[in-house]
């Protein structure tokens, strides 16, 4: 009742909607970089939106299902195919035993999140399964996917009601130039009215060095009124840090807790589903907006995953 790890492609690991409540004993949250992504794969499978799932990064994994299951993929396009046959995203596949799952190369995007009817079979650890790997905990084995890894389904589906209407239409679409929304602050205040101006009207490259921790951004240096050093607070996902270099570090879901470096701005939460496909090269901007718009935005993302999961059981 499981899948087997035939090539664990370039990181592949397990999350879920990370681990909450334990920042203030300095636990990352981590979890799924795009959870809302992650949330409808697990609902066209009619699991939980809180369910674990695969998480693919830029070169897929290949898995043989060991068992008759569903599974669906969501995020961004990795171009995956079943024994041979292309699959599509946000959908429903059923998968037979014996079959191989390969990730032949992405087509947009980078991330891509895999979701198994009736979950995987790995343990909680402070109430989640994401994988944090720099502690080596949750997911499996605390690490990301190696060769001949075995994992097990909880309560593998070899269908599912309805399975030609579980589908919808793909979210992500590439970009020439990415826009990221953002709220200002908590520490705009230490930044020169040229800073902000510069901040929210430059385009910035992804580097190479983006992680699950961070991405760093290269483009003109953000000028502060003092210095880029402050008393370590709390890190939250999409937090921008701007170090005295003056260049922009959006944090991501394995993010340190605390941090002491000046935060211009919060990337939305609505806007993580593009924050997370962004890849070494791309392009993006900043566009500042009211607390309520970001609000207001989120509730309206959240009403569609609650819509998607009533259709679906």
């Amino acid at each position: 009742m499981s899948i087997t790890v035939l090539n664990p492609g370039l990181l592949t690991t397990i999350q879920d909607q990370g681990r909450v409540g334990y920042q203030r004993f300095g636990v990352p949250v981590s979890g799924a970089m795009d959870p809302r992504s992650a949330s409808f794969a697990n609902i066209l499978v009619g699991n939980p939106e809180d369910e674990a799932v695969l998480e693919c990064t830029m070169l897929g994994p290949q898995l043989r299902f060991d068992k008759d299951n569903c599974f669906a993929i969501c995020g961004g396009d990795l171009g995956a195919a079943l024994d041979g046959q292309a699959v599509e995203t946000y959908r429903v596949i059923q998968a037979k035993a014996g079959q191989v799952l390969r990730f032949t190369a992405p087509k947009a995007g980078c991330r891509a999140f895999v979701a198994f009817a009736g979950g995987l079979d790995v343990p909680q650890v402070m109430g989640s399964r994401s994988t944090y790997m720099k502690a080596k905990i949750g997911g499996y084995q605390g690490r990301k996917l190696e060769k001949d890894d075995v994992i097990g389904f909880r309560a593998p589906k070899a269908t599912l009601p309805r399975l030609a209407d579980r589908q919808m239409r793909p979210e992500f679409v590439a970009q020439p130039v990415y826009t990221l929304r953002v709220v200002l602050g908590p520490q705009d205040d230490y930044f020169t009215q040229s800073g902000i101006d510069t901040f929210l009207n430059s385009e910035y490259a992804v580097t190479q060095e983006f992680d699950r921790m961070g991405c760093r951004l290269e483009g003109d240096a953000i000028q502060h009124k003092d210095g880029g050093d402050i008393i370590s607070d709390g890190i939250s996902f999409g937090a921008i840090q701007i170090p005295s270099s003056g260049k922009p570090i959006i944090m991501m879901a394995d993010r340190q807790t605390t941090g002491g470096y000046t935060k211009i701005a919060n990337v939305i939460t609505a806007d993580f589903r593009i924050m997370a496909q962004l890849k070494a090269g791309d392009k993006v901007r900043f566009q500042q907006v009211p607390v309520q718009f970001a609000q207001d935005v989120l509730l309206a993302q959240r009403a569609a995953v609650k819509a998607l999961a009533r259709i679906n059981d």
